[in-house]
């Protein structure tokens, strides 16, 4: 009876430590809001569709001509937002967690419809997986993208990213 008991909590502590929880908390806490205060503002900066993409980064003005105001926050590293294999929209730091530095941004595979580290080249799945590894450090030491809300806007907003 000991003996099936001794087996019984080995093969739990099994189960339960092989089940690697990938941490897509690295990147620092940071402001993300971006509004979409138009169906137009959403048609010319959203994404329409799988695999359309767009980044936002305030302080590079990126992408050109959005209308940042005083209230815009655009997270860590800056945001990427990108329509799922569903055409949904969702958003990501650009920051690899991995590096953990706001200049080092991941970027997107277009082709491949990943997204890539310049520095690390960890390889990340944005359209069907939440961003999480697929090789390179971030894989190994199970660092997936920080993920960021795309909602309806509540106060007169078409769409609007927040963290």
């Amino acid at each position: 009876m000991r003996l099936a008991k001794a087996a019984l909590l080995m093969l739990a502590t099994a189960a339960l430590s092989g089940c690697a929880r990938i941490d897509d908390d690295r990147i620092p806490p940071a402001a993300v809001y971006i509004a979409f205060n138009t169906v137009g503002d959403w048609t010319m900066y959203g994404v329409g569709g799988a695999g359309d993409y767009r980044y936002f980064i305030r302080d590079n003005q990126q992408p050109p001509g959005y209308p940042y105001t005083s209230l815009s926050y655009t997270g860590y590293g800056g945001v990427l937002l990108i329509g799922d294999i569903h055409g949904n929209p969702t958003a990501y730091d650009l920051a690899c967690p991995v590096e953990c530095r706001p200049s080092v941004r991941i970027k997107v595979l277009p082709e491949e419809l990943k997204a890539e580290c310049p520095s690390c080249h960890s390889i990340y799945d944005i359209v069907t997986n939440h961003g999480q590894p697929l090789s390179g450090p971030a894989s190994e030491k199970h660092y997936g993208l920080r993920k960021y809300f795309v909602v309806p806007g509540m106060q007169g907003q078409y769409m609007l990213i927040t963290r």
